[in-house]
């Protein structure tokens, strides 16, 4: 099994992971979700909303301690809305604040665009491929969908426990399998987006 530290090696994990994702309400810090480990106990990340900036488009994924491991906003502009695609770039975050381009995510900006998926490409590009590296299967809202890579394998499912989901009525609970070797803080990162891009708690 080999590890794929996007952001951080620190999170990646040997074996499969399950993480809860509980959303906060807008009015608490602006929105967003927390991630907590299988146990509900600890808080393994935290996504601010853009209402805590008070800027759209712009999301911070945090670790548990609330230091910011990743910025994700999205590139407007008359270029964009040229574009038949909106682009969302992910930046890591050191200690000193620096910025470092990690990832870029394509969400279809046309109806009009052939196979509609949302794909997703590691930055810096390499060369050899097909101009992505991950790309999104499934319905986000139904709580129902993958992060799948380029030869087809699933590296992180999110899902609801039907339990759960009979007793609250709602999706504000769900959780994330996250499969061995990959890059939790990236999976979390393009999560966020999904929310965002659906007009959920990270939206303002």
């Amino acid at each position: 099994m080999s590890m794929m530290p996007v952001i951080s090696k620190l999170y990646c994990s040997s074996s499969q992971t399950v993480l809860g994702v509980r959303r906060r309400p807008h009015v608490v810090n602006g929105g967003g979700f927390v991630v907590t480990d299988c146990t509900g106990q600890r808080v393994v990340f935290r996504v601010d909303g853009c209402g805590i900036h008070g800027t759209k488009e712009h999301l911070i994924l945090r670790d548990g301690e609330g230091d910011a491991l990743l910025l994700v906003r999205r590139k407007g502009g008359m270029f964009e809305a040229l574009s038949i695609y909106k682009k969302w770039k992910g930046y890591s975050l050191n200690y000193e604040g620096s910025q470092t381009l990690v990832f870029s995510l394509k969400e279809p900006n046309s109806c009009f665009v052939k196979n509609n998926g949302i794909r997703i490409s590691i930055e810096p590009r390499a060369a050899s491929n097909k101009g992505w590296d991950f790309e999104i299967r499934g319905y986000f809202p139904d709580r129902n969908c993958s992060i799948v890579d380029i030869r087809g394998n699933v590296i992180a499912q999110v899902g609801v426990n039907k339990e759960v989901e009979k007793l609250m009525e709602s999706k504000d609970l769900y959780n994330v399998v996250v499969k061995p070797g990959m890059d939790q803080t990236f999976v979390f990162g393009v999560i966020a987006v999904l929310d965002y891009i659906y007009g959920e708690s990270t939206n303002c």
